[in-house]
């Protein structure tokens, strides 16, 4: 288990990253950087991603009628996951990468990494992206 320092400097090593964030996507804020920001800002990286994690994860077409569901105190019911675990954004010279962040609270986060398209392998990134959300702790 890690905290959110110890993540992004972890992100970092991934071969063909040039710079990680976590981000809250309700705020669009980010609650830490490390390395490069696309553009040269990480903020505005962070505000542009966390509008389309919000339209991704909070779209209909996402969901998956047959995902099962759990009960709530109130006895609602809910899915057990968000409809969507991970984006990708190919571009001309890079990969954007956003993996949501399942916590214990309202799972509002998600971790951005961008890659370089030449130097990086998607499918490892990727992998490694899943694995430091699981060990990323948030208090």
């Amino acid at each position: 288990m890690s905290g959110i320092d110890a993540c992004l400097s972890e992100a970092l090593a991934i071969p063909g990253v040039r710079g990680a964030s976590l981000v809250d996507w309700t705020t669009g804020l980010a609650l830490g950087v490390a390395g490069e920001g696309p553009n040269h800002d990480h903020e505005a990286a962070a505000a542009e991603a966390a509008e389309l994690a919000r339209l991704t994860f909070e779209s209909s077409a996402f969901t998956q009628a047959d995902q099962p569901e759990r009960a709530v105190e109130d006895g609602r019911a809910e899915q057990a996951d968000g409809p969507v675990e991970d984006l990708i954004v190919t571009a001309r010279g890079g990969y954007h990468l956003i993996r949501f962040v399942e916590t214990a609270f309202d799972s509002s986060v998600f971790l951005y990494l961008w890659l370089d398209r030449a130097e990086s392998n998607l499918a490892v990134a990727r992998f490694r992206l899943r694995d430091l959300t699981a060990a990323l702790v948030l208090s």
